[in-house]
């Protein structure tokens, strides 16, 4: 009897305290998860930003920015827009051009207040969304961001000695706090050596990526796989903004595949994936591969998946482009197609994500004799580090990641890791003191 009242009288408060722990666990797990950024949403609560804001929307750029965080987006005021030498610029200027100007003012990382304000006076080199594209010599993509300590301005600028066009900071707009901060700055800035008029070289959007395959020869199976699967119509919608790079494995090397390598089996959802695992979602012609400084790079997988997962490691060995996937090697060995704004290559294996066809996954069948392609294969050698490579004149790289911004992501997961921990065992430890 005495049992029986304890249970009743502790059951409802234990269940209590589960549902308290369920409830705050989901809400440390919501917030851990980053979704898509609306810029021209933010922007639409700033009437003094519509201007900007319509130039976003008018020339590409805002879908671009939704694939990215963390950035810090220097926003031009109605009043700055509308006067000499902006005004200059958005009214002459094709949208194609004016597009490359705006992704030249998205920096790839986040900035506080406070981050600015102890910025030192020798200033801090930031990547652009505009270096990601490929259409920008050596580092001329990123800024340089400097403080006077006298007066406490913020410059922005070119890394490029003696570049004319500058930026001040005017005013803080908006910040979500580790994944985006909307400055106010006083005039459009204009990238060192940028030719307004190039982008207007640039193709008509809108290529057949199947045709020029097969056209290509030797490239049928990755077409055929390519219609049958939609996901081309995603790649093709792509080639507008920062452009696609494809990674396409010949016929030769699905023909090579083990026979422990289950591709043509996998369901819908995961071959789309290994589709997406072969694209990057940038424009970079074969120099920009080969003078890679970071390896590591994320593929349109990577955006549907998380950060840090389906990423390619890329690098230069005996002398030609190498692509590793961590159970699989590849090297590049044909330019299929380039030109601005898409780069197709020619791959000797099929690139095989390890989450799906690593040890124990489902892709992957063990049959004696039958190992996963590339299991024995060394890991590729790896590019100096930025603090390592070349300086200011050393050779271009296109594909470096934003300075702190793995960093950033670690840190923010030790930190909801830690709260989760705490939140965990205060529960307990109340269902125990019950």
């Amino acid at each position: 009897m005495a049992i029986s009242v304890s249970i009743s009288h502790i059951t409802p408060i234990t269940l209590f305290y589960l549902l308290l722990l369920l409830l705050l666990s989901s809400t440390i797990t919501t917030t851990t998860t980053t979704s898509a950024l609306n810029i021209t949403s933010i922007l639409s609560s700033f009437q003094n930003l519509t201007s900007f804001s319509s130039l976003l929307c008018s020339t590409s750029v805002a879908p671009d920015l939704t694939r990215r965080d963390p950035v810090t987006l220097l926003a031009v005021p109605n009043s700055y827009l509308s006067t000499s030498p902006s005004s200059d610029l958005t009214r002459r200027l094709p949208p194609s051009s004016l597009g490359d100007i705006l992704r030249y003012h998205v920096l790839l990382q986040y900035f506080s207040w406070s981050d600015l304000r102890q910025i030192p006076p020798s200033g801090v080199l930031v990547t652009t969304l505009l270096q990601t594209t490929g259409r920008v010599h050596s580092n001329f993509g990123a800024v340089n961001i400097t403080r006077d300590p006298l007066t406490n301005s913020i410059t922005i600028q070119s890394p490029a000695p003696f570049s004319p066009s500058n930026v001040t900071v005017l005013s803080l707009i908006k910040t979500l706090p580790y994944n985006i901060t909307i400055l106010a700055v006083d005039s459009l800035l204009v990238p060192y050596d940028f030719n307004l008029l190039a982008s207007e070289t640039r193709p008509p959007l809108g290529l057949n990526i199947t045709k020029a395959l097969i056209d290509g020869h030797n490239f049928n199976v990755a077409a055929s796989m390519l219609a049958a699967s939609g996901v081309v119509d995603e790649f093709e919608a792509d080639e507008g903004g920062a452009g696609i790079t494809l990674f396409v494995p010949t016929d030769d090397a699905f023909g090579d595949l083990p026979g422990n390598v289950k591709l043509q089996s996998l369901p819908a959802d995961k071959k789309a994936v290994v589709l997406k695992f072969h694209v990057l979602h940038s424009y970079y012609p074969l120099g920009s591969l080969e003078s890679i400084v970071n390896p590591v790079q994320p593929t349109l997988a990577t955006e549907d998946n998380g950060a840090g997962s389906f990423t390619l490691n890329i690098s230069r060995v005996n002398g030609s482009v190498a692509i590793d996937t961590g159970i699989v090697q590849a090297s590049v060995t044909q330019t299929v197609f380039d030109q601005n704004p898409v780069a197709i290559f020619g791959v000797s294996k099929v690139l095989l994500p390890r989450e799906i066809f690593g040890k124990d996954s489902a892709g992957v069948t063990s049959k004696p004799g039958n190992a996963v392609v590339g299991t024995t294969v060394q890991p590729p050698e790896t590019s100096p580090s930025p603090e390592n490579s070349a300086g200011f004149s050393g050779p271009a790289s296109h594909l470096s990641s934003p300075p702190g911004f793995r960093e950033e992501i670690t840190s923010k997961g030790g930190r909801y890791r830690m709260q989760s921990c705490i939140v965990t065992v205060c529960c307990i430890g109340l269902v125990l003191v019950v």
